[in-house]
């Protein structure tokens, strides 16, 4: 199987430009699964609800078809982050949650909102109410996380549990070094493969920068990081893997990361 990333820098509210980026793309890639940043289509920095909502859409919507017709061309599965508009009849106003959807050349596979808002999000985002899902990629587990999930290991763990052999993460990380660092940390903990598909750039509101870290990744069961990205540069990032390496659990002779747990001593909630 080939798997990657591929690392741009998003155009704050230019959607069709942004998307018009990732079918070129799609359509020339070779890959199984390629994984694009957190809210790809749209930018990160919102100053309020409004400004969220002119760039927010439904997953059946303009980009998300695009982006499946493109997948079709190149028989490729895509996984991108978008701000996800949901009309719900009982609600006060229109919900944007923070998705990471998963699409392929039959449609849409999958859809992930991201639990855990970092920071400013809360204010805008809805949080995620539909967990941590698997779904299936040419016969292979897949989970997807967004950005800040990465700092809670019971989100992957979780993940792992539940067969995932990969776990495919948009991100917009603007902490210095330790998204890279807790990705691959994640990997060794589950044994599990990881792509780490980050965006790079700057965008700025009044006074206040976020500076993205780039430097996406492609991480193994073992942590060893397969190919990644620069501080500042557009790359597809693609390396061939065997996913049934992550089925293998035991990290020496006589311990296996999963049969050794011991949840009757964990203190979770």
């Amino acid at each position: 199987m080939r798997i990657g990333f591929y690392q741009f820098s998003p155009v704050f509210g230019d959607v069709k430009a942004n998307v018009s980026k990732m079918v070129r793309i799609v359509r020339a890639s070779d890959a199984d699964i390629l994984v694009m940043p957190e809210l790809a289509t749209s930018g990160y920095f919102f100053g309020d609800k409004e400004e969220l909502l002119e760039v927010s859409e439904p997953i059946a919507g303009e980009s998300v078809g695009r982006l499946i017709d493109a997948s079709r061309e190149s028989n490729t599965h895509v996984v991108l982050g978008i701000p996800e508009l949901v009309e719900k009849p009982d609600a006060r106003e229109r919900l944007v949650y923070n998705s990471a959807v998963l699409l392929g050349p039959n449609g849409v596979v999958g859809v992930y909102r991201k639990v855990h808002l970092f920071n400013t999000e809360k204010r805008l985002f809805a949080p995620g109410d539909r967990g941590f899902p698997t779904f299936e990629v040419n016969g292979v587990r897949v989970g997807l996380l967004v950005c800040f999930d990465h700092m809670f290991p019971e989100a992957a763990r979780t993940l792992a549990l539940e067969g995932a052999q990969i776990i495919c993460h948009p991100s917009n990380l603007v902490l210095p070094e330790l998204g890279q660092l807790t990705t691959r940390v994640r990997a060794i903990e589950n044994k599990v493969f990881w792509i780490l598909g980050n965006r790079y750039g700057r965008e700025t509101k009044g006074e206040k920068t976020l500076l993205y870290t780039g430097r996406s990744q492609v991480v193994a069961p073992d942590g060893k990081v397969l190919v990644s990205a620069l501080e500042s540069e557009d790359l597809m990032g693609v390396v061939d893997i065997d996913p049934e390496l992550a089925k293998n659990k035991q990290i020496a002779e006589l311990n296996d990361v999963f049969k050794d747990r011991k949840p009757q001593y964990y203190r979770l909630g």
